[in-house]
């Protein structure tokens, strides 16, 4: 058994690895296709934000060059500018444009000297930040737009690499794998405006003039043109600008005269302005001033609007990343101009993979300031996580249940084999006993030892009775084969179970009387039914013979046999004060060839097939059959045999 148990543990073991082993290959590629779920959606949500800050970029270019003053004129009338309305964005502080002498206007108000007291504070704001870009303009070179930081640029490099495999398989990701350098326009646009427009952004004009409009300007911010703009001469028209008539163009000084003494149906009223690329400019921690520059005659406008960094931070998270479900497995971060917002998920978790970074990006320009960058807090529950592993529950389960199946029905072999065997060795010793005995008694006739004939008499009854016990042996085997067969017949006839036990009695009690034992028969008023006599007769004889073999060597040798009606059937119970049976034993004492391992089974003979006939017996008339010890010495058998089911087979 020792060798069977361990060969049925190194067989579940190499079952259970490979089954181990699949299961934490599935489980990886199902975290891996989790987070690579993840970091692609986590990719999207930064493209929505970029999308909303080209969006705001778009609308900016889209804006008429005198838009930035408080009053415009439209088909000859004046109008109140667009933008003289405060910002309905709460992150936008408000427009101003910075004239070529460093002078300030803004569309809020018309006299920035007198703004009424709703706005007074707004427009001293942007008159403070107009005085520090002037100085910032001249003394501070704007770097040129990058597309991430060194430290950032290897991290979103892994990220779209990692989920390449989940993003390719459904999309054509290689045209949005090239990343963006600016959002909006990317070159300088020459745009057509009229006679008016002009007039609107050239009459605040009083001081000399600024240098021309080239790369090398001090402030720097002519960094977005390309090459071929940079290239040409400051002083000449760019891109085909058109003068004013044929050869004149507005210059400081005279653009007002040109301008009022032109007639009003001048066939050349229209101009041609150079309008840059929106750029960003640092004011100071939280405050970026996002502008174009509007070039005319030389002279160079800086056009834009004040972002209030956090309040603009708070908005994209707001709108794009807190309604998501995402984040409940991320963090994210936005960072600019020294400012920062961060989104965190409510509880408290320990991160995946160290807090895997998912996704980081340096937003295009103008936006060039600003970073985000998104790590992995937990991995989302896959609904073929749970059912992989209610599929491996079920197969562990069913494995489990097979292997210990396949044990136990081995080991029942084995164990009827080891049976069997000693079977064969105890009726073969049983057999040989009377064989030599009869063999010995007859040669003792023979040779005329027996010298009276009360010795011949003794002699034949030692015959007689080794004749028996070896016909008894016989007959055993034989009706245990016809019972596995099923050949065994029954004969049932009606009665109450004193013929039974008066056969019994006749028939035990010599060997009663030989070995000292009492037997006492208890019956109460018993209902007629069907049984058949011969087997129950056989039956309660191995019992007794049981009884009587176990318990010769005891000083107390009583049977007794009990007869009752309980519940619809007929109990007969077979109790002695022998030495009873072991409580592991009790529920194998019936089974085939079974005999219990002790030192009185050892020096006991036997065969082991007396309780298995009993059982089979009793099973075959439909009753059942129970051990158990009594409270004091010995132990009872108890048979049962239903009274309606055999009155309904008679």
């Amino acid at each position: 058994m020792k060798r069977l148990r361990g060969y049925m543990i190194l067989f579940g073991v190499l079952l259970t690895l490979p089954l181990a082993f699949v299961a934490w290959r599935t489980y990886g590629a199902l975290d891996r296709e989790a987070e690579a779920q993840v970091r692609f959606f986590a990719d999207r949500l930064l493209d929505d934000m970029e999308a909303e800050m080209a969006d705001l970029v778009q609308q900016e270019e889209r804006r008429a060059v005198d838009e930035y003053r408080h009053t415009m004129i439209q088909k000859g009338r004046p109008v109140i500018s667009p933008l003289a309305r405060q910002a309905q964005q709460p992150f936008i502080l408000g427009y101003f444009q910075n004239n070529p002498d460093g002078s300030f206007q803004t569309p809020l108000v018309a006299d920035a000297a007198h703004a009424p007291d709703g706005i007074a504070d707004r427009v001293r704001q942007l008159e403070a930040i107009n005085a520090i870009f002037n100085q910032r303009k001249w003394r501070v070179a704007s770097p040129p737009a990058k597309k991430a930081t060194k430290t950032g640029e290897k991290p979103v490099t892994v990220a779209k690499k990692e989920q390449a495999a989940f993003a390719d398989r459904y999309l054509n990701t290689s045209e949005r794998k090239k990343s963006k350098r600016v959002l909006g326009q990317t070159k300088t646009r020459v745009e057509e405006i009229t006679a008016g427009q002009a007039r609107q952004m050239v009459q605040s004009e009083a001081a000399p003039p600024a240098p021309a409009w080239t790369d090398g300007s001090p402030d720097g911010i002519g960094s977005n043109r390309t090459a071929s703009d940079a290239a040409a001469p400051p002083a000449q028209p760019i891109d085909g600008i058109a003068s004013f008539g044929a050869a004149q163009r507005i210059t400081p000084g005279l653009g007002q005269q040109a301008l009022s003494s032109m007639p009003p149906n001048h066939a050349t009223d229209r101009f041609q302005v150079e309008v840059a690329p929106l750029q960003a400019v640092t004011i100071n921690n939280g405050r970026v001033f996002v502008f174009r520059r509007v070039g005319i005659d030389g002279q160079i406008y800086r056009q834009g609007f004040v972002l209030d960094v956090q309040p603009f931070l708070d908005h994209l998270l707001a709108r794009h990343y807190d309604p998501q479900p995402i984040a409940r497995y991320t963090r994210i971060r936005l960072r600019a101009s020294g400012v920062s917002a961060v989104r965190l998920p409510d509880d408290n978790v320990q991160d995946f993979a160290g807090g895997a970074l998912l996704a980081a990006r340096a937003f295009p320009a103008p936006f060039g300031f600003m970073l985000a960058d998104m790590h992995g807090v937990r991995l989302p529950v896959s609904p073929a996580r749970q059912t992989l592993t209610l599929a491996l529950i079920i197969v562990g389960g069913v494995m489990i249940a097979g292997l210990v199946s396949i044990y136990y029905g081995t080991r029942s072999v084995l164990d009827l084999s080891e049976r069997r065997s000693r079977f064969v060795s105890a009726v073969t010793h049983e057999l040989k006993t009377p064989l030599t005995n009869i063999r010995m008694y007859v040669e003792m006739l023979e040779q005329g030892i027996a010298a009276t004939p009360e010795r011949e008499q003794a002699y034949l009854g030692v015959l007689s009775s080794e004749s028996a016990r070896l016909s008894g042996l016989i007959n055993n085997v034989l009706e245990l084969s016809r019972l596995e067969k099923k050949t065994r017949q029954f004969r049932l006839m009606e009665g109450d179970l004193s013929d039974v036990l008066t056969d019994v009695q006749a028939v035990m009690a010599e060997s009663l009387a030989r070995e000292g034992f009492d037997l006492t028969i208890h019956t109460e008023d018993l209902p007629r039914f069907a049984y058949d006599r011969e087997v129950l007769v056989q039956v309660l004889i191995n019992l007794m013979e049981n009884s009587i073999k176990f318990g010769r060597h005891l000083p107390e040798k009583r049977i007794a046999i009990m007869a009752r009606s309980v519940d619809g059937s007929v109990e007969l119970t077979v109790s002695d004060t022998g030495p009873g049976v072991p409580r592991r034993s009790l529920g194998r004492v019936f089974d085939d060839f079974y005999r219990v391992e002790n030192d009185l089974t050892r020096t006991t003979g036997g065969t082991g097939i007396g309780l298995a006939l009993v059982k089979k017996f009793v099973l075959a008339m439909g009753g059942r059959v129970r051990a158990a010890n009594n409270k004091g010495a010995g132990c009872s058998i108890t048979i049962s045999l239903p009274i309606e089911r055999q009155q309904r087979n008679t």
